[in-house]
């Protein structure tokens, strides 16, 4: 793997901005604009992973981020999970994780990946 440097990775987000323009859904892959805006891409990507790494999110972000995407409260799926309001507050506030089972519910109601969760 290459090490991007700080000025290659300014001069690709800038190379980026010229090709958007010149570029879209029906421009083949193989157009030499696409061909360089894929590459152009692959340095930022690369050089930000490194430098701008993004953290994975803890079951409790996982569920809290669900709750407002489904439009849901705590209550609303303590019910639906049969639990008390309380022990949903544990695992939106961090202070418990739901068992494995449970997991899976909250999953299925608030629409997260399985492997989202389980990968923490």
């Amino acid at each position: 793997m290459i090490k991007i440097t700080e000025s290659q990775y300014k001069l690709a987000q800038s190379r980026i901005e010229g090709l958007l323009p010149l570029v879209d859904d029906t421009t083949p892959l193989d157009d030499p604009k696409t061909v360089e805006l894929m590459m152009m891409s692959d340095i930022v990507i690369e050089y930000e992973k490194e430098h701008y790494p993004i953290e994975k999110p803890t079951v409790a972000e996982l569920i809290a981020d669900g709750l407002k995407e489904m439009h849901l409260t705590q209550k609303q799926l303590a019910t639906e999970l049969g639990v008390s309001t309380t022990r949903v507050n544990d695992f939106v506030s961090g202070k418990s994780e739901p068992n494995l089972k449970i997991a899976g519910r909250i999953c299925k109601l608030l629409n997260i990946k399985p492997a989202a969760m389980l990968m923490l």
